[in-house]
């Protein structure tokens, strides 16, 4: 068989790629008809549901912004992207739940709950002066001997003071004894009474009838435990009838005169129960009662005086002592908040309201009350919303980078009352049409206390009929410049 040539090998070789080609775009062809491809993706087009972002920061340091995501410089954390779409409410912003839980963010609930009118203050130990024996001679006489105390001492009820010889006492005593002897009743009774007449303790005249024998020398005691203020007898001094022999101040009790401001007098009643803490006793508290409102005011500090009765065992508590003081008022029933949850500032307070969808709202509120880490809230809060208790930083930080609370402060509030009017009173040390020097007692609405300092007046006629020295009811009002004198009323006249 005569083998093929070379052309036809190569012809052969032609045909049989040319039937492979027309194969495989068949196929193709085929392919194509009954599964059409997809649409190549734009790729310059970003998916439906990416939210774009702004920036990138750290919720600790919230003003720092960065253009990439990454771990934060400040701490050891990653960096939180800020999205477009988070504007929403432009009184609210919105915390990612995940960050709220690893910054320990805790809510508390807005409930109505008993709270006391609490009144905070100072106050000085002083003796209670109640508790007073003066020891005297009933009779004149000689001292005898007299016991080794001196002024300042301390003394239990029936120590030894000293001994007395009282002539008349004893001549008194010789008569009874002498008439007792007769058997005569009434001259005995008689001789009896002239002994009490004659200024003998019944103890003493109970000792002679007991013993019939005369007493001429008298042990003076004391009547009462406490400190031995004064001792004017020494060995061998002659005494008057009704000389004073010693004075004693008793200890089992003291006072303690508190300083109320006079806005808060009010809340005070005798019978109200007081606690008292002291430095030199740390973590312990006693408990005493109001028995005393004294009836003059301290016109340096235009304070009123609350006396307090405090007991004192084992004579601890010394007069000369300071004391904080909280006096319990009355309780009520009043909308309250935790007091951790309260952000004060200068100009306002501030309380963090929780909403739906991870967003938070900053309230201002007027504040009431405090006591039991609760504070009143007057207005602005209503009972069962839910407040932030701690982590309030984070959306205090989150709210000032968004212009949250710019808005709040800008914003018209229809039916809001305005920023309460702070009163005290204040002596005026310059004036004019635009400002006065005022030197001004404690605002106890601001926490404030006493000083000098000058005030812009809100109006130039405030300043007529005032001079300096006067005296005056000067009331102010938060601005966001200072305070501001919208009140100035004289009380008295000058300083």
């Amino acid at each position: 068989m005569k083998p093929p040539s070379f052309k036809s090998l190569v012809g052969r070789l032609v045909a049989a790629v040319v039937l492979i080609a027309l194969g495989a775009a068949g196929a193709m062809w085929w392919t194509q008809t009954q599964h059409p491809p997809a649409a190549a993706p734009d790729a310059k087009a970003a998916p439906a549901d990416e939210r774009r972002v702004l920036y990138w920061y750290d919720p600790m340091v919230p003003a720092q912004q960065f253009d990439k995501p990454g771990k934060s410089p400040f701490m050891d954390m990653e960096l939180v992207p800020k999205y477009a779409d988070e504007g929403g409410d432009a009184a609210s912003v919105r915390i990612d739940a995940s960050i709220a839980q690893n910054l320990g963010m805790r809510l508390a609930p807005v409930t109505r709950t008993d709270i006391a009118d609490t009144l905070h203050a100072t106050g000085l130990v002083r003796y209670n002066e109640r508790d007073i024996a003066i020891v005297q001679a009933r009779s004149g006489g000689y001292v005898e001997r007299v016991a080794r105390l001196a002024p300042g001492d301390v003394v239990k009820a029936g120590a030894f003071i000293g001994e007395l010889l009282v002539p008349q006492w004893a001549a008194a005593q010789q008569e009874y004894l002498a008439l007792k002897a007769t058997g005569d009743a009434e001259l005995t009774a008689a001789a009896e009474a002239r002994m009490r007449l004659a200024g003998m303790p019944e103890r003493l005249i109970r000792e002679v009838k007991a013993s019939g024998r005369v007493k001429d020398r008298i042990a003076i005691t004391a009547p009462i435990g406490g400190e031995l203020q004064s001792l004017d007898v020494r060995p061998g001094m002659t005494l008057s009838g009704g000389q004073t022999l010693a004075r004693i101040n008793g200890i089992a009790s003291v006072w303690l005169d508190v300083a109320v401001p006079q806005a808060q007098a009010g809340q005070v009643r005798t019978g109200h129960t007081a606690e008292a803490r002291f430095a030199a006793f740390p973590g312990e508290t006693v408990t005493g009662r109001v028995i005393a409102i004294l009836p003059g005011i301290d016109p340096a500090a235009r304070a009123l005086t609350v006396r307090i009765e405090l007991p004192n065992h084992n004579g601890r508590i010394r007069p000369g002592l300071s004391a904080e003081v909280q006096i319990a008022g009355a309780t009520a029933i009043a909308l309250t908040v935790p007091s951790e949850a309260v952000i004060r500032s200068s100009r306002r307070a501030l309380v963090i309201v929780a909403e739906d969808n991870g967003r938070y709202r900053p309230v201002e509120v007027t504040l009431g009350r405090q006591a039991n880490e609760r504070t009143e809230v007057l207005t602005g809060l209503a009972e069962g919303q839910q407040v932030v208790a701690s982590g309030q930083f984070l959306i205090d930080s989150e709210a000032s980078l968004q212009g949250v609370l710019d808005r709040l402060a800008a914003a018209p509030k229809s039916g809001a009352p305005a920023s309460p009017l702070h009163e005290a009173d204040a002596v005026i040390e310059d004036i004019d049409g635009e400002e006065a020097t005022l030197a001004h007692g404690p605002f106890e609405s601001l926490s404030m206390p006493g000083m000098t300092m000058v005030f812009p007046l809100a109006r130039p006629e405030l300043a007529q009929g005032l001079k300096t020295g006067d005296r005056v009811r000067v009331g102010v009002r938060q601005t966001d410049d200072g305070l501001l004198v919208e009140k100035l009323d004289k009380t008295g006249g000058a300083k």
